[in-house]
């Protein structure tokens, strides 16, 4: 599948994690900046919060703020100047920035990545190592109730659970970028393997279509994998670059794309872009929540 893609913004540093704003503007990370940024028609690229540290994803919760995956200040060799603490921090939409949590159940978070609410009102998020393919780490995958309090949902050895989204029946959906798989937990049940992508697909971010389909960003695969909901691969979309995330706004596909790069080194390239592809396709209304 090729279709027109436009270009909203660029010059980004590493843009991840988009949703929309109530006001309509698109809202992401900067991971190597340190920055919540927006963007809109009518203003274009703004800054909206500044977190420090490795932002990897945001999302918007129910009471207004826009949650966020702290890392800490890494992506894979590259470090922040200053480093910040692996935590899930929000940001208010007057550029307060708060930790909402470094811990869950006891247990210190390693480097948060990709966020979502699910049905339930629950937060929940991966939590791989860094991005190191010859000394995997254990990975892991929570649920931070909205009280504050959470559990662990599953301990992956040697893995780097990243991109996860939330079904209507309250499944949860990730993506494990070391063996290129897409796995599935429903609730009450052990997860389980779906597909794995193919070689040179690995993937990243993911969003669920209103048909229930899932849309894989394949990071340095130059597109995005659609899957049926049960793994069945149906299509992919040609973009080139390295798309990174995703979210559907209003029948488009809006991606955050790191630029033209063929390998992630320890520099911090300012080359991302904003993409919005027509591609016709409504997205699952996305779940909302909120941490007290």
């Amino acid at each position: 599948m090729r279709k027109s893609i436009e270009t909203l913004a660029e010059g980004l540093g590493h843009p991840e994690g988009p949703d929309v704003l109530p006001d309509g503007r698109i809202v992401m990370v900067e991971t190597y900046t340190g920055k919540i940024v927006a963007w809109s028609a009518e203003r274009g690229l703004h800054d909206y919060a500044l977190c420090g540290g490795g932002p990897n994803a945001c999302t918007l919760g129910s009471d207004g703020a826009v949650y966020i995956t702290q890392n800490g200040g890494t992506a894979g060799a590259w470090k922040a100047e200053v480093m910040g603490v692996p935590s899930i921090q929000r940001a208010w939409p007057d550029g307060r920035v708060e930790e909402v949590v470094r811990e869950v159940d006891g247990i210190a978070l390693q480097a948060p990545n990709d966020l979502t609410f699910g049905p339930d009102g629950r937060l929940y998020f991966t939590d791989p190592a860094d991005y190191q393919p010859d000394d995997r780490r254990p990975g892991r995958v929570f649920a931070l109730n909205a009280d504050g309090t959470g559990e662990l949902l599953e301990e992956l050895p040697a893995a780097y659970p990243n991109g996860i989204t939330a079904e209507a029946d309250g499944s949860i959906v990730w993506v494990e970028s070391y063996d290129r798989g897409v796995y599935r937990k429903r609730p009450g049940a052990a997860s389980a393997l779906l597909t794995r992508l193919d070689e040179g697909h690995t993937p990243d971010g993911l969003k669920i279509a209103a048909n229930g389909d899932l849309w894989v960003t394949a990071f340095m695969g130059g597109g995005v994998d659609i899957l049926a909901p049960d793994g069945t691969h149906k299509d992919f979309l040609e973009t080139g670059g390295v798309p990174l995330n995703c979210v559907f706004v209003d029948g488009d596909l809006v991606i955050t794309d790191f630029g033209d790069i063929t390998e992630v080194t320890a520099a911090a390239p300012m080359d991302g872009r904003l993409w919005r592809v027509a591609v016709g396709v409504a997205g699952q209304p996305l779940f909302r929540g909120a941490i007290r």
